[in-house]
Formats: structure tokens, sequence, C-alpha cells
């Protein structure tokens, strides 16, 4: 276990070669602490949720693995989430929220929840001074059997769905109205074809018109926003998503809705990274799920990879107060509590680097045409000791540095999690 005296010695040479690049390290910590990340409840159960008839993640979602020690209940979720915020330094975080993680003692339809059925998430947050978010469950339903929702060519099923996602927009009002922080609601929907479709634009303008009637329900934006998310295919909609990128990109435009870009959802040489840049001229805020996909939309635990790096660098270059951060992954192989801690300590280690980069002088190269020294800089931050400014960010919120976590994800392991 590392002492305190080594974290801050290993700090104090990281600054001062940190600010011969004439950048403040103290600065950078102030304002990671100020970043919200919204840690994702789904990967504490493998997307099952709390309805009286659960039966797992379906409509192009696959959970994989049977890790021990799956959190079976409300209060076994909330356990192993507050564990791993204890792990997780900062004083911004937020819990990200799905439908079917009501608490209610007798079944509830999706179109008829309300606020109530999630006053244990609000009390629970507000003790841990957290803010939540939240998003429709418009899949793992006998409504979405066959693969639509709000495109559904049956006005009785697109009815459901508008109704469904009408109460959520309720209950994140909510949300932001007794925590104080603006809640941001995700609209992603599973819809989209097997093979190929001959009239595309006639399931487009269905869904156009469900998400204009849901809209038409007023709340007030000071505590919620409405964001909407596109995919490029899923198991089972292999040829087309109803719900696209060009579609949702429009319609957040036309809309002046927040537009979700999630890392997992794009072509496999696509990146996210490339699009922040492109979608903040137009709108004024987006939202990001970050995940890691392998191969196909396989929501892996986030790694400290090239594009997680390109992903934080971005979004401190376009505004930290424009690009909110939820993460979107869940690994049933390997302990929860782990998955949740490694993942968003992850995407913190990359927004400190981010923030660790003398982006004026970078910027005045780049004006200048000097792409030798913009090269020559870019490389040798590579190799900085941000690490060492992550880890007295750690000491500072009095969680584990480095590995030393895992001593406390273990003993959870063993006390808790071993006995369910």
């Amino acid at each position: 276990m590392r002492s305190e005296r080594s974290i801050e010695l290993a700090y104090h040479i990281a600054k001062e070669r940190y600010a011969e690049a004439g950048v403040d390290t103290d600065l950078c910590l102030k304002l990671l602490d100020s970043i919200p990340i919204s840690l994702h409840c789904w990967q504490g159960d493998d997307v099952t949720g709390f309805e009286k008839n659960a039966s797992g993640a379906s409509g192009g979602i696959l959970s994989t693995g049977n890790y021990p020690g799956r959190a079976r209940n409300m209060e076994e979720l909330l356990q192993d989430l507050s564990t791993a915020l204890k792990l997780i330094p900062g004083n911004s975080m937020k819990v990200n929220v799905h439908a079917i993680y009501l608490d209610s003692p007798k079944p509830v339809e999706r179109n008829e929840i309300g606020p109530e059925h999630f006053q244990t998430w609000i009390d629970w947050a507000r003790e841990k001074k957290l803010g939540l978010d939240f998003n429709p469950t418009c899949f793992s339903h006998p409504m979405a059997a066959d693969g639509l929702t709000l495109s559904h060519p049956k006005e009785e099923v697109r009815k459901f769905w508008i109704e469904h996602i009408i109460q959520c927009r309720k209950i994140a009002e909510e949300f932001g109205k007794q925590l104080g922080k603006r809640c941001f609601m995700n609209i992603w929907i599973p819809d989209g074809f097997k093979d190929i479709p001959v009239d595309r634009t006639a399931a487009r303008a269905r869904l156009r018109e469900s998400l204009d009637q849901i809209l038409e329900y007023p709340v007030n934006l000071k505590y919620m926003r409405d964001s909407v998310e596109s995919k490029l295919f899923g198991i089972g909609v292999e040829s087309c998503t109803v719900g696209s990128h060009e579609f949702y990109l429009a319609y957040a435009l036309q809309n002046q809705l927040m537009l979700t870009l999630d890392s997992g959802h794009f072509h496999p040489t696509e990146v996210i990274s490339d699009k922040i840049s492109s979608v903040l001229l137009f709108l004024d805020e987006i939202l990001l799920h970050v995940s890691r996909p392998v191969r196909w939309d396989s929501d892996h635990v986030v790694l400290f990879d090239d594009e997680l790096q390109q992903i934080a660098a971005e979004t401190v270059r376009n505004g930290i107060d424009r690009v909110h951060i939820g993460l979107d992954y869940f690994d049933a192989t390997i302990n929860r509590i782990a998955a949740w801690v490694v993942g968003t300590r992850n995407m913190q280690k990359a927004l400190c680097k981010a923030l660790l980069e003398p982006r004026e002088t970078l910027k005045q190269m780049e004006k200048e045409g000097n792409y030798t020294g913009r090269l020559v800089l870019t490389e040798e931050l590579k190799a900085m000791p941000f690490q060492s400014v992550y880890d007295y960010f750690c000491l500072q919120h009095g969680t584990p540095a480095g590995y030393d976590v895992m001593e406390n994800i273990l003993d959870y392991e063993r006390n808790i999690q071993d006995k369910r």
C-alpha cells in the first residue's frame, strides 16, 4: 500500500514539471473535481431491473457472464453503488437510472410509472449528495418483442411507449426539482429491422411523430433536459436502425434537444471524439455515453485507451460545461464493483490528462503553422506524470490510489457479495 508521503512527493515533482510547460496542476484538480460523471446503475445487476416479472435484457442488448454477487434488489444495488462511490474520488458524481429500476411493492406497467416509484432513489441520492439522470426503458418488454416501439405501425403500441416516455419525463423533472441538480433524460429505442426494409421513410416518419407527441408535454428545463441517442445496429436489427445518427442529429437541431453520442453506437472505424467539435457548433450541449465496443456494441468496461483519451481531450477543449459524461457498459464476467470503479477512474484519468494539456500553447503553434513544434510537444506530453497528479486527487478525497482499491473490492466481495 502506497504511503501518503510517497503520493505527495510524486505530486510535487509532477507539479514542477507541468509548471515548466505553463500548466497549473492545482487548478486542473479543481476543474477535475467539478466535472460530473454519471455512473450507470445497470452495471450492478446486468440490466435486469426490479420489475416484478424481470427477465433480463433483450432488444439487441446482451449481458454476458455470470460472476457471483449480482445485486438482486434495490437494497443490494444501492449498497453496491455506495461501495463503488467510496472508491471513486470527487464531489460531482451522478448516478444514471433506467425506468426498470423502480421501487414498488406491486407490479406497475411502464406507462403508469411515476415519481413516487423512484422516491427511494431520490432520498438515497440526496443523502449521498448526488445528482440523478434517467432513461426510459423501451426494451425487455412484450410491447417491444418484435423490435419496434415508437416507430411501430400499430398505433396502440406507439401510444404505449409515448405514454411511458412522457411519464419518464415527469420523473426526470422531479429528480432535478428535489435534488437541485439538473437531470438529463436520454431517449434510446431499439427499433429496427433484421433484413433490408423497403420503406424506411414510413418508419422514421412514425418515430418523428411519436417524438413530437412526447415533447408536447411541458416540463421545466431548469430541472431536466431531453437527449436523443442513435445507434448503427443491434442484434436482430442488423440491416436498419430507425433512429439513426442522421435522424437524431436533425431532430435534435430542429427541436433544440441534446444529442447523445455513444462510443459503441457507430461503425467500428468511427470514433465519437471526432464528432464532438462538429456537433457543438450547432447544439449548445451534448451527452456522452462512454463505453468500449469490441467488434460490435458489446459494452465492455472502459479502458484508458487512445479513444478514451481523445474523448476526454475533446470534452475539455470544447467546454466541460457543454459536454455531459455518462458511462454505459455491463460486464458480468468480472466483479461488478470493480467494473464501475475501473471504468469511472479511467474516465477521470483521461480527463485529468486532458486538463493538464497546455492548450493555449498548442493552439498558438497550430495557428502559426508550427506543426513540428505541436508534434514534439504532444508526444512529450504522453510521458508526463499525469498519474501522479491523479493519485494526489485520490489522496485529496480519501480514496485509495492505484491498485490499492483491490483490497477494498475483494474485502467487500468476501464479506457481502459472496454471501448472496
